[in-house]
């Protein structure tokens, strides 16, 4: 062997060597987890509905390791001290449309905007949300399934937002709510399908659920009664027929979908809560009958109050909204508070939804305060946006609480929201997973 050789293959086993070290050193640097102790003043248990004094959350690689009474930091944890603040678990809006923020020139967006328009108004919305306080949301119904490339942009990190769980295009029957044509002059309306989200009979109504299964959806979204702000006539009239509606359910089942339904009169929502459905939102019309039904059927009722005030408000508007529009704004959009006050006396159990996307996005805690107007304590109000939003989403072994083994979601507010539910309109702290993504310049993670 020359002495080149012998240089040559001594050059090859140092380097060997090294990069051998430096991937055993970067495997030994990346299996150490992070581990944070985060000191709460007050912490919301969202389970009991109770608020607890000093108590340490530990985390440890985006999840909560444990809850302890007391501030006790170990000595590998990064200490996040906000031991000033009320701390909550991440909010969770289970009726949002990142794609959409609704204003006078809405109905024109139709004809003059591509679908990277409403992709990247979503990459906006989605961090106004987040900022917010709402680490979880419910994406309810888009264009051009823009919201299930805006989830997975998130989930990889590219852009900041929510954690998104969206039924991609929303189905419809023909003419109906979310009839991506409706209000189009004849020669423009064709006559879309389930690809596009518009069923007719229980066969196409299979074959649309199936399409949002390759789609990439998680879960289905329908419209079972006419709507306030699509260009139809009729707001509240039944527009899915029982066999449709079964064939849906029974089929969503079997891709493990659940299945929300945008319904405003009585014998819509009263179908679709018989053909055994998830959620009801809005719920205008409901009287005492659908409300026991509901009960009967273990539904879940997602109330959307912001929606209904902001109709009501901008029917006043001179020229906002299309005259056919206009009537039925005022006139649905003042009784959702009244149909809520009863769903909650009765015993309905309730999810928070806000139908952002209709008002602004980031204004989404304005709803507590309508909640409470309308009788339901703050404690239940917060509730309905961590516990019972999380069983809605078949998730609680996930999220809905700061307990051990669930994301560390959680954010802060200065004041306590069980005496003033308006604090949750002025959240000083945002952590989704472990990562924070807001925080006021006193509070500062360190040792």
């Amino acid at each position: 062997m020359t002495t080149n050789t012998k240089r040559r293959n001594f050059f090859r086993g140092r380097i060997a060597g090294l990069w051998l070290g430096f991937m055993a050193a970067l495997a030994s640097t990346s299996s150490l987890a992070e581990e944070l102790a985060i000191y709460a003043g007050h912490l919301f248990d969202s389970e009991s509905g109770r608020l607890l004094a000093n108590h340490t959350i530990h985390v440890v690689d985006g999840r909560v390791d444990s809850v302890q009474a007391g501030y006790a930091k170990r000595d590998r944890e990064t200490l996040v001290d906000l031991r000033d603040y009320t701390v909550l678990p991440g909010l969770m809006d289970m009726h949002t449309h990142l794609s959409y923020e609704f204003g006078p020139r809405t109905y024109m967006e139709t004809f003059t905007w591509n679908p990277a328009d409403y992709a990247l108004r979503g990459v906006d919305t989605a961090k106004r949300t987040l900022e917010a306080g709402f680490t979880t949301v419910r994406d309810l119904g888009d264009t051009d399934n823009v919201t299930i490339s805006l989830r997975n942009a998130i989930n990889r990190g590219t852009i900041e937002g929510p954690r998104i769980y969206t039924a991609g295009k929303a189905i419809a029957t023909t003419g109906g709510h979310a009839d991506p044509t409706n209000g189009y002059r004849y020669d423009l309306m064709g006559s879309p399908g389930p690809a596009e989200g518009v069923i007719n009979g229980a066969d196409s109504a299979r074959q649309a659920v199936r399409q949002r299964y390759k789609d990439g959806a998680d879960l289905i979204k329908i419209t079972a009664t006419g709507g306030v702000l699509s260009v139809a006539k009729n707001g509240q009239n039944p527009q899915f027929m029982p066999d449709e509606l079964e064939a849906i359910v029974a089929t969503a089942r079997d891709y493990g979908f659940t299945v929300a339904v945008h319904a405003h009169g009585k014998e819509g929502i009263e179908r679709a809560v018989r053909a055994g459905v998830d959620s009801i939102e809005h719920g205008t019309y409901m009287d005492s009958e659908t409300m026991d039904l509901m009960r009967r059927h273990n539904t879940w009722y997602v109330p959307t109050l912001m929606a209904g005030e902001w109709a009501a408000q901008k029917a006043q508007v001179e020229g906002f909204f299309p005259d056919m529009v206009r009537t039925k704004a005022a006139t649905i959009g003042p009784l959702l508070q009244k149909t809520f006050a009863e769903a909650y006396r009765r015993g309905v159990k309730i999810a928070f939804g806000t139908d952002s996307g209709v008002s602004r996005h980031g204004d989404n805690a304005r709803e507590f305060a309508l909640m409470v107007a309308a009788g339901m304590t703050p404690a239940d109000a917060i509730r309905s946006a961590t516990w019972n939003a999380a069983d809605l989403l078949n998730v609680q072994d996930e999220l809905g609480s700061l307990s051990e083994g669930k994301w560390a979601d959680l954010i802060a507010v200065s004041g306590n929201p069980l005496e003033d539910i308006s604090e949750l309109q002025r959240v000083k702290f945002v952590m989704k997973g472990g990562k924070i993504f807001k925080q006021p310049a006193a509070v500062k993670a360190g040792n």
